[in-house]
């Protein structure tokens, strides 16, 4: 019973305020229009690699979503994820062939490319809840780390990635990550902690030490998550990181 008590506290705690539809919507609406317009113009006009347009968005929305944590609380949070898991859901239904979609949908992933989206989106949402649940103060670090570290991660390995490790994955897809790229997403990561530490309000100092341990940590989790998971391990485990040093 408690809970259950516990999770429909939760709930209401989560829900977005009216006042947040008509003030913040609309505006959560346009910058998830842009960044996801960006990135399929990339891709489709640019010819950029998915690799990078793929993280492009993801550090948009992932910074945007800390960075709105930290103004207005989860209940905004809240708001921008379902803007933006309505967007992703719509180019997934357009499928092949749409910009936005072909920026996220990596050749290597086929047969299953929506997959590879959809389990992503989920681990991302369930990501976010788990972290206010658990560690409500610091969830914003989780995002932050997770936006940063692995926005940096593919890319920086598919350019630079000479000593490949394999992961588990799912659905049969074959899956390998670089020691280089971990290491940017624990640079990626620390810097990104750091810095909305010190947003939050702690000593330049505190910032800087909990940053790279909290993206220390994040970048080890993800070296060992399944592929397709670490949207949500990562920002579990830096959320927790910073919570144990700072909380």
């Amino acid at each position: 019973m408690e809970i259950l008590e516990r999770g429909w506290t939760f709930f209401l705690t989560a829900l977005p305020r009216p006042w947040m539809l008509w003030t913040l919507g609309p505006a959560m609406f346009a910058y998830g229009v842009g960044a996801g317009w960006f990135a399929g113009w990339l891709r489709h006009r640019r010819g950029v690699r998915v690799s990078y347009t793929r993280k492009i968005f993801h550090f948009s929305i992932f910074t945007m979503a800390g960075l709105i944590q930290i103004q207005w609380g989860l209940p905004a949070v809240s708001l921008f994820g379902m803007v933006m898991t309505t967007l992703v859901l719509h180019a997934v239904w357009r499928a092949d062939g749409y910009p936005f979609y072909e920026a996220m949908a990596r050749e290597s992933d086929r047969p299953r490319r929506s997959l590879f989206i959809l389990v992503p989106l989920a681990t991302t949402a369930l990501g976010g809840m788990a972290s206010n649940l658990l560690f409500p103060q610091f969830a914003f670090v989780g995002y932050l780390v997770c936006g940063w570290g692995d926005a940096l991660g593919e890319p920086v390995g598919s350019r630079w990635g000479r000593h490949s490790y394999r992961v588990p994955s799912i659905a049969g897809v074959p899956a390998h990550r670089t020691l280089e790229g971990s290491a940017a997403v624990c640079i990626g990561g620390s810097v990104a902690a750091a810095a909305g530490l010190a947003m939050f309000g702690l000593p330049l100092g505190v910032a800087a030490a909990g940053g790279i341990a909290c993206g220390v940590f994040g970048a080890l989790v993800e070296a060992c998550s399944n592929h397709g998971l670490d949207n949500f391990t990562i920002q579990l485990a830096s959320s927790a990181a910073a919570f144990m040093l700072l909380g």
